[in-house]
């Protein structure tokens, strides 16, 4: 019998190992292991019909050790606390691989966003955030956007909290929209971050844009950026998908026409019309013959199964947790290289770090400013992370886990256990 997936227990497996590596005894790191705060809370939503709904939310705090807590915010139909618990865990290790002044949080609301009214989902928005409040702030816990949820819902987060304070408060959610204090670069920043850990990968394998075939798994923001990035660098992106399926063209498919199309009114791949494209199966996608896969769906997508299949060399992980910690051996064993979600979709969390700068200091960047300084903490940090691999000989993911716990367990040391 198959063990049930619990993606808190594929982080803590990858930390551990981490930790060995690292000669680091349990009581070095084992306030990492558990999440400071967890909070789960009932929303009640007036609903168009007048009937009134209770929605089920979380909110986990996982570490402050290095500074607010920052996550996002996801709205799904299957999320549960244990998930949310693992995003929360992933997101301080990406913070301290990029090495940004945060702790790791994550926030969701289980519930799919797609049956709701535009009234609805403001309402429980705004429940949530009122729920929640008691433990967010500018100086406390930073939401964003994830899964779902996108500027227009940090925008009601935003005023919900500001209305409560009675005064305006831009700076307690970053990806909001840039009349409200947003940053220019931030809606393309995580899909430009997979880019530029893609661009950094192939240039130390010595693999040419123009001849690398990629795939995209999920069309969603950090997706459709990501293809129609790599695109605009050379390579032929050859297979998409999104909820509804994939399609695929072994020629290079037309990813600004595809973006265009699926930006249109939310329309779906299974509505896409053009005689060079056919359709394939969400795992064709993933398991086809590219050079390059870039998972940016959810959770647990390639699993023992699936990385017995794939015939990509490299990944490139835009997803949050896209590899269970048993497909990540069979990739070690097979010799596929993963650039690990904690490094290679960083860069949404590096562009709300630089929204919230701006919004502290009152004093806002071009957008050129921002994708510059993003691309420098980026190469840095894939420059720190392939060093390490190379110099102890281990994988990506591992390299970027040692690099996160050494930095937290350094603030602890220093901070110390109170009372």
């Amino acid at each position: 019998m198959n063990k049930q997936y619990n993606p808190y227990e594929d982080m803590l497996e990858v930390l551990d190992e981490a930790a060995k590596l690292l000669g680091y005894d349990e009581h070095d790191y084992i306030t990492v292991k558990y999440p400071e705060r967890e909070l789960k809370v009932s929303i009640p939503v007036k609903m168009d019909d007048g009937t009134i709904q209770v929605f089920e939310g979380y909110r986990v705090q996982h570490s402050g050790l290095r500074g607010p807590y920052k996550g996002g915010i996801r709205y799904h139909e299957h999320v549960d606390m244990d998930e949310t618990k693992a995003l929360a865990a992933w997101m301080t290790l990406k913070c301290a691989v990029a090495n940004v002044p945060y702790g790791g949080a994550k926030g969701a609301v289980r519930v799919d966003p797609s049956k709701l009214s535009r009234g609805e989902l403001e309402r429980l928005t705004r429940a949530y955030t009122v729920a929640i409040m008691p433990i967010l702030g500018p100086e406390i816990d930073i939401p964003a956007p994830d899964v779902n949820t996108n500027a227009e819902i940090m925008g009601w987060i935003m005023d919900t909290y500001s209305k409560s304070k009675g005064y305006s408060v831009p700076g307690v959610v970053t990806g909001k929209p840039v009349e409200l204090g947003g940053s220019l670069g931030r809606a393309a920043a995580t899909g430009r971050g997979v880019m530029y850990t893609a661009r950094n990968l192939m240039n130390v394998l010595g693999m040419k844009p123009e001849e690398t075939k990629v795939a995209v798994q999920g069309m969603g923001n950090v997706g459709a950026t990501s293809a129609l990035l790599m695109h605009q660098l050379g390579c032929k992106v050859v297979a998409v998908s999104d909820v509804s399926g994939g399609i695929i063209c072994e020629d290079g498919l037309d990813i600004p026409a595809i973006v265009e199309f699926i930006n249109h009114k939310r329309r779906l791949l299974k509505d896409y019309k053009n005689d060079k494209v056919r359709f394939i199966s969400n795992e064709e996608v993933l398991t086809a013959d590219v050079d390059m896969l870039i998972p940016a769906a959810l959770q647990n997508q390639i699993t023992e199964p699936i990385a017995r299949k794939l015939k990509a060399k490299v990944i490139v992980e835009g997803a949050n947790g896209p590899t269970t910690a048993d497909a990540d051996k069979i990739l070690n064993e097979r010799g596929i290289i993963a650039a690990p979600d904690i490094l290679a979709n960083a860069g949404g969390v590096i562009v709300s770090y630089f929204e919230w700068v701006q919004n502290i200091q009152n004093l806002y960047w071009d957008e050129d400013e921002v994708n510059r300084n993003l691309e420098r903490i980026m190469n840095r940090a894939f420059e720190e992370v392939y060093a390490l691999s190379q110099e102890k000989k281990v994988s990506l993911r591992l390299a970027a886990n040692m690099i996160a716990l050494k930095r937290i367990v350094a603030v602890q040391k220093i901070r110390g256990i109170f009372p």
